[in-house]
């Protein structure tokens, strides 16, 4: 367990090669080229089928010869003395492949996806665009990690929505033996609140980050984090019985981006300043949501023209519709389907047609779902609402603002999972015949949320008791 830089050192294979001939050398380090999540790359082949620059295919990491760690390597002592591979998890994507082709209608739906949609497609890596590194709530899944969305604002520079915990392994499997350039380029990161699915990565990027950068040879430069204020006493504990990581970057409070915040304070040199030139920013904007206590929304535009909302986490917030009116793209928590509305509201989170509507109000020009709950592990429940402007957001899925292509997917998506869809309607059927559906007063909560409305106490309790 030994780094590739000591490895290599003369000293070291020197005193390597005083063990016997027959001493098998296991190396584990940073250079292990390993698969640990086999369901992640199916998946993403079979989608990469549909849309090969929505969808890029994952990347392997470094492969160095010897013998090295894999997950679920055995060495057998007796009776005889011999690596054992059989349970190591492999990706064959010609089995991938396979496997999708079989499903019915799904080669016809892709054709006419390609028939339709490449010639129009355009560069795929045109800025800016947006990466989804993890698109499901609560805890990381095989197939959805929790919250973290990189919006690569151009060639040098990127800003991170959220940093829910593997956020770092995300950037490892998308961008492979480039990370440490991914990584370099992250000058800002917003954290929306203190839930844990949306910031314990954040150490492990800021650590990530100040080696990538060493390793390129780039003069060290914090990054700017703007998040609730109370994220300083999580990162001060670490701090200060750990290891030290405040100069990893500047805080900017959420609080003082705020539309009534005491802007008088911010000196022209400010954090926010400085933020915004690097960033080559117009504006960024932060408004408190309806979720959990300090949890904001943000809106930013950039010197182009073009402007961007993301929601965190929040029920339906007439707030974030005025910082975020007139956006380019909304990103939109869509925890819950329509009918599970009881629950979104004793959550404090949205519904499908709750965010949808939310982005109808804003005027956005689209509308991408986000935050499913794990429930939806795959692909979420569709609503009544989607339109030509509102897409579903998948783990290494990458967009740029030009969203025609996005709904011309949805038939080649539901045939991919049409299996699953099936279950998840015989489910919704099967709480509806036990009662489970919304009451008139949840319909009517409903139509509320969607407008941006407040729930009134006299709601509240009626909510609860039906």
């Amino acid at each position: 367990m030994t780094p590739e830089s000591v490895l290599k050192t003369d000293q070291y294979k020197e005193w390597m090669e005083r063990f016997p001939s027959s001493t098998e050398h296991l190396i584990l380090n940073e250079h292990v080229s390993t698969v640990h999540n086999v369901r992640s790359h199916k998946i993403q082949t079979q989608l990469n089928m549909i849309h090969p620059h929505i969808f890029p295919l994952l990347r392997a990491a470094l492969h160095v010869p010897n013998v090295r760690a894999e997950c679920l390597l055995k060495f057998q002592l007796r009776p005889v003395m011999e690596w054992q591979r059989d349970a190591v998890p492999s990706c064959n994507t010609e089995e991938f492949m396979k496997e999708a082709s079989e499903i019915p209608n799904f080669l016809e739906e892709v054709e006419k996806c390609r028939t339709s949609l490449l010639p129009a497609a355009g560069p795929a890596d045109g800025f800016p665009h947006v990466v989804f590194l993890g698109t499901g709530s609560a805890i990381p899944m095989k197939t959805r990690n929790v919250s973290g969305t990189l919006v690569n604002i151009s060639s040098s520079q990127s800003l991170l929505l959220d940093c829910g915990e593997g956020t770092f392994s995300q950037l490892c499997r998308h961008y492979g033996d480039a990370v440490d350039q991914a990584l370099s380029r992250i000058s800002a990161v917003f954290i929306s609140h203190l839930h844990a699915d949306h910031h314990t990565g954040l150490i492990k990027l800021l650590q990530q980050r100040q080696r990538a950068l060493a390793n390129l040879g780039i003069p060290f430069n914090p990054v700017y984090l703007v998040a609730p204020v109370q994220i300083l006493a999580w990162l001060g504990q670490y701090h200060d019985f750990c290891e030290e990581i405040l100069h990893h970057f500047s805080h900017i409070p959420s609080r003082s981006l705020c539309d009534d915040a005491d802007v008088s304070k911010l000196k022209p040199d400010s954090s926010l300043q400085s933020m915004l030139r690097t960033t080559s920013l117009q504006q960024f904007r932060t408004c408190l949501v309806r979720h959990c206590k300090n949890a904001f929304a943000c809106s930013f535009v950039h010197q182009s023209g073009w402007k961007l909302a993301f929601s965190g986490d929040t029920m339906p917030c007439d707030a974030f519709v005025h910082i975020g009116n007139e956006a380019t793209l909304l990103i939109h928590e869509a925890t819950l389907e329509d009918e599970l509305l009881e629950q979104a509201v004793e959550k404090r989170h949205s519904t499908t047609s709750q965010a949808i509507g939310i982005g109808m109000k804003m005027n956005a020009d689209f509308i991408m779902l986000n935050h499913f709950s794990q429930r939806y592990a795959k692909i979420p429940l569709f609503s009544e609402d989607f339109s030509d402007k509102v897409g579903i957001s998948f783990d290494h899925m990458k967009v740029r603002l030009y969203f025609k292509t996005l709904p011309k997917l949805t038939a080649a998506l539901k045939t991919l999972f049409a299996e699953e869809l099936e279950e998840m309607e015989e489910q919704r059927e099967l709480r509806s015949r036990r009662g489970g559906g919304c009451s008139p007063v949840m319909q009517a909560g409903a139509k509320r949320g969607q407008q941006g409305a407040p729930l009134h106490s006299g709601d509240s309790k009626r909510l609860k008791s039906s």
